[in-house]
């Protein structure tokens, strides 16, 4: 294998970073995958690490404009017949939730009454309100309506390298953060579950925080 399909295969978690942003607006994932991965390859073919930016930093805008030209070529957002379908039972059964209840019916209640997952029924929810066409003119205006989603690039370049940043911390270390910033808990209750005093907590986290930055600088 090619150092550079090494490099494309390294990176596809850059393609599933921006796909995400673009789920439930009409198009399959599976459609908005493969676009994002023709972003990424021809990133990779004209990626130069000579010019001292990180591929990431390169490739994201690349990758976003594929999933774009996706939206944009077919003129109009089709959604597709799985969604439209399950648009349908969502309805019906919000209409018999609504009679019985008195109230409208949550995500995770339709989600269990259906027998899907939130993330479908939201994808329907949210497939159901796109814009119908992406170049229809605004009153008189000639300007035309983009694909409905705002620049991530710079927020979602800085995530990834931050995500890279932590994963390549040694166990322990890597831990520490997840116990401290993704699961809240106070260097006392870091340190018990580490069998680590709080003092030695407080001096590692500034050391790991130290060296996070150092490679975010880079």
């Amino acid at each position: 294998m090619t150092d550079k399909s090494n490099l494309a295969e390294e990176n596809l978690a850059l393609v599933h970073a921006c796909c995400k942003r673009f789920r439930g607006k009409g198009i399959e994932y599976d459609d908005l995958y493969s676009a994002g991965c023709v972003g990424l390859v021809k990133a990779v073919n004209n990626f130069n690490p000579d010019y001292g930016s990180r591929l990431s930093t390169y490739a994201v805008p690349v990758i976003l404009g594929e999933i774009k030209r996706l939206f944009r070529d077919g003129g109009t957002v089709k959604v597709s017949r799985s969604l439209k379908e399950l648009n349908l039972k969502i309805n019906e059964a919000a209409k018999t939730f609504r009679a019985e209840n008195g109230r409208e019916p949550t995500v995770s209640e339709l989600s269990r009454s259906l027998g899907e997952s939130e993330e479908k029924i939201s994808d329907a929810l949210n497939a159901a309100k796109i814009p119908l066409s992406l170049s229809a003119p605004r009153d008189d205006e000639e300007s035309t309506l983009d694909i409905p989603a705002d620049d991530i690039t710079e927020k979602l370049t800085e995530r990834l390298a931050l995500r890279k940043a932590i994963l390549e911390l040694p166990p322990r270390d890597r831990k520490i953060i997840e116990l401290r910033y993704y699961k809240r808990a106070t260097q006392q209750k870091t340190a018990e579950a580490l069998g680590m005093t709080q003092v030695q907590i407080s001096r590692r986290e500034k050391k790991i925080l130290t060296s996070i930055r150092e490679k975010l600088t880079v």
